[in-house]
């Protein structure tokens, strides 16, 4: 692995339960650095589950914390009961308050100031999309509007997933609803326009939590009923929205050291589906390695050496 440079950042994306992926390549890396993440990172950005493993970091758990309370937790957050089985019924599938006992675990109390009140200051963005203005909204510790905001209760906010959880104080829904739940360019901006970071001096590394498998296989558009079409056309648009995220680093901050990660799924894994526990932490342990060789997102890598380049 390539040594990180003086400024280090962290960018998580979305994904529900598949941020165990990530929490276990986490513990990789730390493994190889030989400590904790935070002694050496100084700015985290999350989106969703990458919301909960970016305020993580920068309280000082590891990866092999996280990973352990996402294997011990996921029955719990994602429980099977009378609401979800009774879903689209439902107006939601999961009940909040254990997701939020879960986060206090992780997180415990404070507001999101202590991050930047801390010695060493950490800079933590987190993504919520408000309903009631339409717009995304990025807590972060330094911004006065956002500093007495309980830890909780915004990245549960990140997380409420539409249709899995019901909103929270009524508008604030998962971050991943507009365009950040790869938030690798938010973290880049964030480094450069807000700490004043030089790009020449800085590593940002990018996790995914899962590139899916391929769509729809040759002759089955043709077949889909109108209601069929909604989750590739989803999946489709999240995607292409995260690997834009990519591109947008490597356009606008090309100096910047910049390690886009993820490993593609053999199989769909929803992101309330937790049979796959021993699955996730395989893909974990293939995303750390991939971290340690320095093997960046193949898929995206691939389009970029197609693209064509002008002059």
């Amino acid at each position: 692995m390539r040594p990180l440079r003086r400024n280090v950042a962290i960018a998580i994306d979305g994904g529900g339960i598949r941020g165990a992926i990530v929490a276990r390549a986490l513990a990789i890396l730390e493994e190889h650095l030989g400590g904790p993440l935070i002694d050496v990172v100084r700015l985290t950005a999350g989106t969703s589950t990458g919301s909960i493993l970016s305020t993580g970091i920068a309280r000082g758990l590891t990866g092999e914390t996280m990973h352990a309370l996402y294997q011990q937790l996921a029955s719990v957050v994602f429980p099977r009961t009378w609401r979800s089985a009774l879903w689209p019924l439902t107006t939601y599938r999961y009940a909040s308050e254990p997701l939020a006992a879960a986060l206090k675990a992780v997180v415990g109390d404070g507001v999101m100031g202590d991050y930047w009140a801390a010695q060493p200051s950490t800079d933590v963005v987190i993504t919520l999309f408000d309903v009631l203005e339409n717009r995304t909204r990025f807590a972060k510790p330094w911004k006065r509007e956002y500093a007495q905001w309980p830890i909780v209760q915004t990245v549960l906010a990140s997380s409420s997933v539409p249709t899995y959880y019901p909103p929270v104080q009524g508008r604030y829904v998962d971050g991943g609803v507009g365009s950040y739940a790869n938030p690798s360019y938010l973290a880049a901006y964030e480094a450069y326009f807000c700490l004043g970071w030089d790009p020449a001096e800085t590593t940002l590394l990018s996790f995914g939590t899962g590139r899916a498998p391929e769509g729809l296989q040759p002759g089955q558009p043709d077949r889909l009923r109108a209601w069929e079409w909604l989750s590739p056309v989803l999946g489709a648009f999240m995607q292409s929205a995260d690997d834009q995220q990519v591109r947008l680093v490597r356009t606008f901050f090309p100096s910047l050291d910049f390690r886009r990660f993820q490993v593609p799924l053999r199989e769909a894994i929803a992101m309330d589906d937790t049979r796959h526990m021993a699955l996730l932490t395989a893909y974990g342990d293939e995303l750390g390695r991939m971290v340690l060789n320095d093997q960046t997102d193949p898929v995206v890598d691939e389009a970029a050496r197609r693209a064509p380049r002008r002059g």
